[in-house]
Formats: C-alpha cells, structure tokens, sequence
C-alpha cells in the first residue's frame, strides 16, 4: 500500500469540515468568515471529539499563500483610480474613524495590562469594518440603494488600503520594539517612494505585455502569469523590506488598471476561496475555548470599545466630512464591527513574535458578537436618529445642517490656485521618476561599471550618460513643461495680473533642473568637472535637441495614459454595459446635502407606463423626481430627452429624495429597486459649474443653453445665493454666480469645458 503524505490528509480533513460548517452557516443566514473559524476550531488542537489536524506547519504555508491571494484579489477590485473618485467625504470619514479607534484601542490596551506591543496590534486590529458583514446586512434589510450606502462603501474602500499600510508600519515597530519617529517617517517616505515606483513601471510596462500578447494568452495561461507575476512582486516586497501582503496587494491593484482585470478577477476567484477557505480555518485552528473564558471580559470590553468606539468615531467623520446628520448617524452605526483583516493583522503579530496568544481568541470573541449585532444597529439606525433629535438641543442640530450645506458650497477656483496645481503637478511627477533614475545610476549602474570596467572616471562618464539621456524628457519636462489651461494664459497675458510671481516659478524651476544635473555630475564625476565642463554641455544638449526631447515626452505621457485609461477606453469600444455601471460613490456622497442619491430601476414588463414618452408621463412635475439615464440591453441613454421612451426590463436611474422614492417608487408596481451588480456608471459623473464670464450662460434659459446637447448632461440644481432648486425647469434662466449641478457624459463635459477656452 502506497504512502500518503500527511498534508493530503489534514487537507482534507480542514476542506470537508470547512464546507460542511459553510453549508450550515449559509442555512441560518450568517458570514461564511465565521463558518470557517468554527471549522478551524473543531479540527484544532483544542477540541477533542473530532479528528485534529495533525501536520500544522504546512496548514500554516498553505494560509500565508490565502493570505497572499486575498491581498492580490483585494487590490484586483481596488483600482488606483477607484480610490481618487471615492470623494472626500469618505475619505475624511475614514481617516478619523481610524485615528480614534486605533488609539483608543491603544489605551484599552494599556489600561487593562497589556504589553505595548499587545496593545498596539489590538488598535491594528480594530481599524477595519468587515465589507462582508455590512454587505450582507445591506442585502437583507434592503439599504443599499440607501444615501448613506454609497458613503459606507467609499469608507470601506479608503479602510482597505490604509490597513495595508497599517500593517507596514506595525512590521516596521514589531522589528524595532519602540518607537523612533526618524525611522518610522523613513518607512513611511520609502514605501510612498516604491508604491509610485510600481505603480508607474506597472503601468507602462503590464497593459502593453498583455496587449502584445493578447492573441497568446487563454484563462489557463492568464491564470499562471497573474499568480506568478503575483508572487515576484511579493518577493521582491519582502526583498526591499516590505510585507508580502503588500507585494500581493500592489501586484493586484496594477492588474486592476489593465483590460484583462474582470478576467484575472474570475479566473482567480476559485483559488482566492480555495486558500482563503484554509487561512480562515487555521484561525480558528487557534481558539481555545479556555482562554477565551480566562479573557471573558477583555472580549467584552474590546466588543463594547469597537460598537461604542466606531460609532462615534465615524458618526464624527461623516459630519465633519460635510454630511448631514441623519446621514452621519446612520453611516456610523454601519461600520461598528471588526473586520477579517483583524484576524490577518494577528497572524502579522504572531507570525513576528511580538504579540500574545490571548489576542486571538478576543479578536475571534468580538468579531463573533459584533457579527450579529449589526443587522440591528443597521436597522435601528434611523429610530436612534429620531432619537436624538427630541433629546439634542435644536440650536446644536440646527449648526450641524448648516455646517453640512456649508461644506458642499464652492466657490470658484482663482486663476492663481488653478496654475499652481498645475505647477505641483508637473514638478512633483517629473522630479519623481528623476529621482528613481538617479537612485538606479548610483545604486547600479555605477558599481556594475566599477567591477567590468578598467579606471576611475569612465564608470562615471558612461553612468552619467546614460541617466542623462533616460532622464533628458522629465528633465525638459522639469525645466520647461507649461501648464496647459485657459488660467495660466490668463495670468501670463492680462495685464492686470503681474508676471513677477510666474517669473519667479520659472527661474525656481530651471535652477532645480541646473541643480540636479550638477548633483549627478557630482556624484557620478567631480565637482569641478560639473561646473567647468560637463553640466554646461548638459544643458546646451537640452536646449539643442529641445523639440526632438519635447516629442519624446510627449510619447512616453501620451503611452502612460493610454494603459492608464484602457481599461475604461475598451469598455466605451466594446459597449459593455457592466463596465458603465462602476461604483461611483463620489457621485452620490456630492449629492448628500441635496438629500438626494440616484437610484437604479429596472422597469416592470407588466408596467402601464411602458412605451410612453417622458413627456407624456410628466413624472418631474408629478413626483420631483428626474431620470439620469436609461440602460437598454447594451445602450447607455445619457440625460434621455423628453421623447424617449421607457421599455420593458429597461434600467433607469431616478434622481429623487428618499422620501420623493416612497411616493414614487408604488408607481413601478412594486418593481423592486436593485442596485446593478457594478454600481457605478464610469462615465456618467456629477460636476458643478459656476455662472461667469467664462461658460457665457447668464441670462440664458437651461433649454436655450443647449447644455444637455452640449455635454450630454441633465441639470439637477442651482444654487443661487442661500436657494436650492433641485430638479429645476428647463425654462428655469442662468444668473451671475449660480453654482450650477449637471449629471454629464465625462468626456463630452471635458471637450465642452475646452471649448470655452478657446478663444472666439
């Protein structure tokens, strides 16, 4: 008889007990996290009626590598870009929820008696709400075509991604075991350093392979490439001094930019579950039942400590971040649970030494009670609201609403502050790859030239050429690139304005770009050498092959952007539907002040309304609700005219209040209102213009404006002084100033915007 090894055996036997567990905790309707932490639990070393795991170091290999494919998943459904449109309001929220609940669960930990390391890596572990948790939740009580739905989903993208960083600095301190504010900044400058590094050559260099070998590449070979290239960039993470988890997460997240992420994201899927599926259980492969009782009432105060702590925390966020009360609240009861990136930042601990076993079992205790607490904190959400409107003082609630409507009013952009960012914006990207190529030319280039090539000066000379002349189009860039905007030719020709402060910009670039050439020559040759020959030579170079450098660059950005915008370029191409209907959160946290969110409505087949035309049905006027867009099979209507028609299993995107909907929604005969699976429209965005000199629409009329032909866009606001005109009449005309609300085709309201800026 054969011999077969122990890790078939203990594979199975964690793979049978994890689905018979899932199986169950599907039937009662609870997380399938929590089915595979008692699967964990009943093959574990502490519970001795079934038969228990018996070689752990390979149960430990196998839930790294879940860990490393949840991460590689995680940043597959991240996107670069998905973080930029997530708002502020999110962002704001987040960042002080997790301020507050890191350091309040650093003092927990201390005023109970833990170790500074336990206490730290409790913090770690309470930052982060389960996304499966509050997604089920929303499913079930039917919110999530809720207001506040879209602020807790952008909460939870902006969480993600500042727990993996999290989890960088707590490696950092684990490894130091104090605190040293020099070295900490260091890592922190380091890793923002090799993210931009990545992110950059990642995008240059993956969406052109796989364009190449697009005809090459089937799911089976897409599926070997993903997991490898996934695993080099955890290798070479590890290698720089960085987790592997980051490596996995970085390496998915440029996945994401690409035009094959849905297909990696699928074919990946079954090997993410299947690993996922075995870190889970080797969690619960470490609960003891004894500890947890020992530590019966830490688990209770962490428990408290995360719902208490959370819900205020994030409460605070929403309504510092501009949102209104009801919202805030209802935003902050959401998110009061410990998420899954607990139990991975506790292997962190472990897996370096520095954390205690008990922790574990407290983090398994609270995320267990806070799992089903909030299904009702979700639900009693609203009735608390109301609550504390009879018991707060009506002045304080009052203030709160006006802060709100005060943080969403703009104001128009000064031409200075216009020309600035712009400004930022091409020093801070050109001065960066400058930097990584001189890093490379002294940190490689040079010691290779120094060991293969004979004297002192020529490693240096050919070191030098080289960076000057992969360096010479961000170098051009650096010292002479201007920004392309009606405001910078505003400032530069009108008179008014004094060209002093731009002069000054141009000489303090120029002498950047001098300084930096003489500081390679410095380091590559000699000082004496930079200033008496080669840096004169240097910049005579630049200035001789200026529009040769000029297009080269032009090129280089011209590729970038084009890997950057592929994936979103394919979808419009190919007229995908899915890929239209992207989560935009920012689109509806901007429209939070307003009370308003834009709902998807598939329409009833047996509805009466079918085949009627906009106009006949008159719905604005009837309910004051206004419909963004029709989706038809595989067409997108953008801001659909008063002659369209609805059609059976036709979606339509309803612009209305919450309390507009109950009125309305009975009018779809009970449709029910779902969310699209990809609940964002990529290229349907909110934007906001200001009445002035420039768009030339005072005194017009909305019809007479042709803004709708123009941008493809429908009007769903004005606010004009301490008035809001939501939903207004298309004979409604244009004052000075008004801040003006469009739902926009992106690329027709960028060419409409251009338009303005040239001149008549």
């Amino acid at each position: 008889m054969g011999h077969l090894p122990k890790l078939i055996e203990d594979l199975a036997l964690i793979l049978v007990t994890g689905a018979i567990t899932t199986l169950i905790f599907k039937k009662i309707k609870q997380p399938l996290v929590l089915g595979y932490i008692i699967a964990g639990f009943l093959v574990g070393p502490h519970f001795s009626l079934t038969p228990t795991v018996a070689g752990h170091d390979n149960i430990e290999t196998l839930a790294e590598i879940g860990v490393i494919f949840l991460l590689f998943s995680l940043g597959l459904e991240f996107s670069f870009k998905k973080l930029v449109r997530v708002g502020g309001a999110s962002t704001i929220t987040a960042f002080t929820e997790i301020i507050f609940i890191v350091i309040g669960g650093y003092l927990t930990g201390t005023w109970m008696g833990w170790s500074r390391m336990d206490s730290i890596f409790l913090g770690g572990m309470l930052a982060s709400s389960s996304t499966t948790i509050i997604i089920r939740a929303f499913e079930e009580l039917g919110v999530k075509t809720k207001r506040y739905a879209n602020v807790v989903f952008g909460v939870l993208v902006v969480e993600d991604i500042v727990v993996i960083l999290l989890m960088v600095l707590l490696s950092t301190m684990a490894v130091q075991q104090q605190f040293k504010g020099g070295e900490l900044l260091q890592t922190v400058l380091k890793l923002l350093f090799f993210l931009a590094l990545w992110f950059i050559m990642g995008i240059f260099l993956l969406p052109t392979f796989l364009k190449k070998a697009k005809k090459f590449i089937n799911d089976e070979t897409l599926l070997i490439l993903s997991t490898g290239l996934c695993l080099g960039m955890v290798i070479l993470a590890t290698k720089v001094g960085f987790s592997a988890e980051l490596g996995a997460f970085i390496m998915g997240s440029i996945f994401a930019e690409t035009t094959s992420a849905e297909r990696v994201e699928h074919i990946i899927k079954p090997v993410k579950d299947l690993f996922g599926a075995v870190f889970f259980i080797s969690v619960g492969m470490l609960i003891d039942p004894a500890a947890m009782i020992a530590y019966k009432w830490p688990v209770l105060i962490v428990t408290l400590l995360t719902v208490a702590g959370k819900m205020f925390s994030t409460t605070l966020g929403a309504i510092l971040s501009g949102q209104p009360l009801k919202q805030s609240v209802q935003v902050g009861m959401s998110m009061a649970q410990i998420g899954e990136f607990a139990f991975i930042v506790a292997t962190l601990g472990l897996n370096l030494g520095v954390i205690s076993n008990f922790l574990f079992p407290v983090a398994v205790g609270a995320s267990a009670i806070t799992t089903f607490t909030t299904p009702y904190l979700i639900k009693y959400s609203e009735p608390f609201y109301n609550f504390l409107l009879r018991i707060l003082p009506k002045k304080f609630v009052t203030a709160i609403e006006n802060y709100s409507s005060g943080t969403q009013k703009i104001q128009a952009e000064s031409a200075w502050k216009k020309v600035l960012r712009s400004y930022v914006k091409i020093v801070f990207t050109n001065a960066f790859i400058l930097l990584t190529l001189s890093l490379l030319a002294l940190n490689v280039l040079l010691p290779f030239f120094e060991e293969n090539m004979a004297g002192r000066t020529w490693p240096g000379i050919v070191s030098l050429i080289i960076l000057l002349a992969s360096g010479a189009p961000f170098l051009w860039a650096l010292i002479t690139r201007k920004p392309d905007s009606l405001a910078y030719r505003e400032l530069w020709l009108d008179e008014k304005y004094s060209k002093g402060p731009l002069l000054i910009i141009e000489i303090i670039r120029i002498l950047i770009g001098i300084g930096l050439i003489g500081f390679w020559v410095d380091r590559l040759i000699s000082a004496k050498a930079s200033v008496v020959l080669i840096m004169p030579v240097a910049i005579g170079f630049l200035y001789l092959f200026s529009k040769k450098i000029q297009q080269f660059y032009h090129r280089i950005e011209r590729s970038f952007l084009s890997n950057l915008n592929a994936r979103e370029t394919a979808a419009l191409k190919d007229n995908a539907p899915e890929e239209l209907f992207k989560k935009n959160a920012s689109l509806q946290s901007q429209l939070l002040p307003w009370s308003a969110g834009i709902i998807d409505m598939e329409v009833n087949p047996n509805a009466d309304y079918t085949g009627k035309t906009l106009l006949e049905l008159a719905w604005r006027e009837k309910y004051g609700i206004n419909i963004a867009y029709i989706k038809r099979g595989n067409k997108l209507m953008h801001a659909p005219n008063r002659y369209d028609k609805l059609l059976p299993f036709d979606h339509a995107g309803i612009i209305a209040t919450d309390e507009q909907m109950q009125v309305f929604k009975p009018v779809f005969e009970n449709t029910d209102v779902t969310e699209s699976e990809n609940a964002e429209i990529a290229n349907i965005v909110l934007q906001k213009i200001v009445v002035d000199e420039y768009n030339r629409l005072k005194g017009l009329s909305i019809r007479a404006s042709r803004i709708r032909e123009k941008t493809a866009g429908l009007v769903i606001g004005i606010e004009r002084g301490n008035e809001r005109i939501l939903n207004p009449d298309s004979s409604t005309v244009f004052e000075w100033d008004d801040v003006v609300w469009l739902v926009v085709d992106r690329n027709k309201f960028k060419s409409w915007q251009e338009s303005l800026e040239k001149p008549e």
